[in-house]
């Protein structure tokens, strides 16, 4: 029982400066932009009924864009530390492993022959395409004798995202949807509505409790095979429900803020070494530092060359590259 304590105890000294962290930013976050936005009108925002210019951009904007922000990164951190678990591959990523591709892809083709669509149904389209990308990775990656290796599954990944890329920009020029396209998958918060929450967070959130609710077993399939067999562990269901949940949770981001790589790849390795290996504390503390981490790229996005905004996406890929890079350079074991 002590060792038990021992064990939590730190665990949730943790959890509790990230989820500080993740307060801290989305003030940040809230108050910081094109333009000036005082605590006070934070205050008077959240607590008060009183209308002026700056709570209605509150309120109206910044608001439902930074909650969008919090929930995407979230969704984009977990889903990666569960591929990364799931397929013991440090490189695993819902960008850089065909999820996001496949649903940017699927999207364009919504648009074209489904223009009518709602939220609900684009978010759909988001699904299984997320869904048919990673199966056509994972089969690609699986067509040579021996398994999978994360070199093999990352090549397979890059050529069916190049493959999905050039679908989802070809329909978007022969149907001249383009700049539809362009807006759903722009990579940013640009937009956001009350609406699009209302519709696509609880799949987030469902997803999410769900992850957790399998964690334990996570950690065992992240072992290897033998020993969750070994363990009784029905690891075909399990890694099925590990899929669907990663299809739900890349497909809601793409739904939200389109085509976003690397969020996914880097917080769980840094996660890892703040709190070891075990997910039962890899998910919940991925949700909120990938939270924060969104927040905080939404956050330079709209004050690095005010008034005008960078693309959330370009930031993210910066800081994500030389990351992969030291992983590759590393084996997986650079943050773990």
């Amino acid at each position: 029982m002590k060792k038990d304590t021992k064990r939590t105890l730190p665990f949730l000294l943790k959890f509790i400066v990230g989820i500080l962290i993740l307060i801290s930013m989305f003030v940040i976050s809230i108050v910081f932009g094109a333009a000036d936005i005082a605590m006070k009108d934070v205050w008077l925002a959240f607590t008060s009924q009183v209308k002026s210019e700056q709570i209605s951009i509150i309120r109206e904007i910044r608001l439902p864009r930074e909650i969008a922000g919090i929930f995407v990164g979230a969704a984009l951190a977990v889903s990666g530390a569960i591929m990364q678990g799931m397929t013991r591959n440090p490189l695993a990523d819902p960008g850089l492993l065909g999820l996001t591709a496949g649903a940017k892809a699927a999207l364009a083709i919504a648009i074209v022959f489904f223009p009518s669509a709602n939220y609900f149904g684009t978010m759909i389209a988001c699904f299984i395409g997320a869904a048919a990308g990673a199966i056509l990775v994972f089969s690609i990656g699986a067509l040579k004798k021996g398994g999978f290796s994360p070199l093999r599954i990352v090549l397979a990944g890059a050529a069916v995202s190049a493959f999905l890329f050039a679908v989802s920009e070809g329909v978007g020029i022969y149907f001249k949807v383009s700049k539809e396209v362009s807006m759903w998958t722009a990579g940013g918060l640009i937009g956001v509505s009350w609406k699009q929450l209302q519709v696509i967070v609880p799949f987030i959130l469902a997803g999410i409790l769900i992850s957790l609710f399998l964690s334990r077993q996570l950690t065992i399939l992240s072992l290897s095979e033998e020993v969750a067999v070994g363990l009784g562990q029905k690891s075909t269901q399990i890694k099925i429900l590990l899929f669907i949940i990663t299809t739900l949770l890349a497909g809601a981001s793409v739904a939200i803020v389109g085509n976003m790589v690397f969020i996914g790849l880097m917080i769980p390795h840094i996660v890892r070494a703040i709190v070891g290996t075990d997910y039962r504390f890899i998910i919940p503390m991925s949700a909120v530092l990938g939270a924060a981490f969104m927040l905080l790229a939404d956050t330079f996005g709209r004050t690095l060359n005010v008034p005008y905004e960078t693309p959330v996406v370009a930031i993210i890929a910066v800081m994500g590259l030389p990351f992969f890079l030291i992983i590759v350079r590393k084996g997986g074991e650079a943050f773990s």
